[in-house]
């Protein structure tokens, strides 16, 4: 794992409204829950970093409130209630721009990744990320049960299971929209982003902040996990 830290470069565009305290607490009624997401997407500047106003996030989404009922109705995948999260709702966008995005208690994520290292990371071949400005994860594990387990066995097992892993948008969306999630020692990898290497992605917590950085494929750390899911819904 790399030693050194950088912070995001100050470029970037910066997140500085901090998510209102109801906006992190999910929704038992899932099309609650998404109206929370998206307009939780929208407080934390995740949409205006993918260049979506407001109105059109929401036009883009209101597809996927037709079919979310039944989609969170299936049985979880997940190995523990703990680690499960219904849905999240993705916006992809530049990791290291949408990295401020992530808060612990106000603290804004950082990135380890350099500025022309993070677009190399790329969704695996088997991984089929729909097309378009959103769309949803499904039956999200954040994967504790693999803390000390080598990511690339941890990737097999998830495969195995017919799920799939989660790429580095994904997991920032996962930490800006359910940021109860990232917990100290049971923090997550991102196995479907890869950059050719032995490098694999991953979220974790340092210094009291969510950090995006990487490990490698076949180190085992007793605090990071590897996240999955059991689909992903397009809106169109």
């Amino acid at each position: 794992m790399p030693q050194a830290v950088t912070a995001v470069d100050p470029a970037l565009p910066t997140v500085t409204g901090i998510v209102p305290a109801d906006l992190a607490t999910p929704h038992p009624d899932p099309l609650d829950e998404l109206d929370r997401q998206v307009e939780t997407l929208v407080a934390s500047g995740v949409a205006a970093v993918a260049g979506l106003a407001p109105e059109a996030l929401r036009e883009t989404v209101a597809p996927l409130r037709t079919a979310l009922p039944d989609a969170v109705a299936r049985p979880s995948g997940a190995a523990s209630p703990d680690d499960h999260v219904p849905f999240v709702l993705v916006v992809p966008a530049d990791a290291n721009d949408l990295t401020p995005a992530m808060r612990l208690r106000g603290r804004q994520g950082v990135s380890v990744l350099g500025r022309d290292e993070a677009p190399a990371y790329r969704p695996l071949p088997d991984v089929a990320v729909p097309e378009g400005p959103a769309y949803l994860l499904l039956d999200v594990d954040t994967g504790s049960e693999f803390c000390g387990v080598r990511p690339e066995d941890a990737l097999a097992t998830i495969r195995g299971r017919r799920r799939t892993p989660l790429t580095v948008a994904e997991g920032i969306s996962l930490v800006v929209l359910r940021p109860d999630m990232l917990r100290p020692n049971r923090c997550f990898s991102l196995l479907a982003s890869r950059d050719g290497s032995q490098r694999v992605p991953a979220i974790w917590i340092s210094e009291r902040r969510p950090k995006l950085g990487w490990c490698w494929d076949r180190n085992p750390h007793t605090w990071l996990g590897s996240a999955s899911a059991a689909a992903r819904l397009g809106a169109g």
